[in-house]
């Protein structure tokens, strides 16, 4: 018999068929405990910080006694991106889902699929039995052999039998390890600022120093280009003042001359 598969908290259905992602939050799966189901989920989300939503979603991985299968976290500023998979164990899959609920952020999809290979596994290791039982009755023939021609023919056909055992025994291992331990992919983009938007900012007295000395910098930037206008332009008015006094001069009437005794 398979050993059974751990039974996952929350609704949708199970065997093969992925649960569309609810309004909000992730959705899981309801499995029977009696099978062997290999679980995946599948999370697209935005996060104000993705790479510190990624490093919490390790940590989620981890605490639960799984690991991190790969991470690509990319971008710069407003533009950041991750991506990754963690592994967490079956029966703690329904645990993982819940706390990667609980991160900042907004998921806009998910999907939880369940794949049933609980046939497979029964058959596999039903033809593992046979094959340990046929590789027994070789050995107990080999022990009757009494020619090197038997020998070497049994011997032949007892390496091939453990050949065979080797293999479905990598199968098996194969999907025991997958329905052991389920697998959960995420990609998290940047969330931007919706409009609107009145979250209290905490004081930053960096960037208030910072933007403070850019207006200064602005306002020095309007005083030295009037200054350099006034320097190559301000010559202009007093020529045109000289000038009139000039005109004025010549135009006016030349003061009568006193008459002698």
């Amino acid at each position: 018999m398979p050993a059974p598969a751990p039974a996952v908290d929350a609704a949708a259905g199970y065997g093969g068929n992925t649960a569309s992602a609810p309004k909000q939050g992730i959705p899981t799966v309801v499995v029977s405990g009696d099978r062997n189901l290999i679980l995946t989920a599948k999370i697209d989300m935005r996060s104000k910080d993705p790479w510190a939503t990624s490093d919490r979603a390790q940590a989620i991985a981890t605490g639960l006694g799984g690991d991190v299968l790969n991470l690509s976290q990319t971008g710069t500023a407003d533009t950041r991106s991750a991506t990754l998979t963690i592994r967490v164990p079956s029966s703690r899959f329904g645990d993982a889902l819940q706390q990667l609920k609980s991160l900042e952020g907004e998921v806009q999809t998910s999907g939880v699929s369940a794949q049933d290979v609980t046939d497979q596994f029964i058959d596999l290791q039903a033809r593992l039995t046979a094959k340990q039982a046929e590789e027994q009755r070789y050995i107990a023939i080999l022990n009757r052999a009494n020619t090197i021609d038997e020998i070497l023919k049994v011997d032949a056909s007892l390496g091939n039998v453990r050949t065979q055992i080797e293999q479905l025994t990598a199968q098996i291992n194969s999907i025991k390890q997958r329905t052991d331990f389920s697998t959960i992919s995420m990609s998290i983009s940047t969330l931007s600022a919706l409009p609107g938007d009145t979250t209290t900012k905490v004081w930053d007295p960096a960037k208030t120093v910072g933007r403070a000395l850019a207006a200064l910098g602005a306002m020095m930037q309007v005083f030295a280009d009037a200054l350099i206008w006034l320097i190559v332009f301000g010559w202009l008015p007093l020529l045109a003042f000289a000038a009139v006094l000039v005109a004025a001069r010549a135009r006016r009437p030349a003061a009568p001359t006193a008459p002698t005794a």
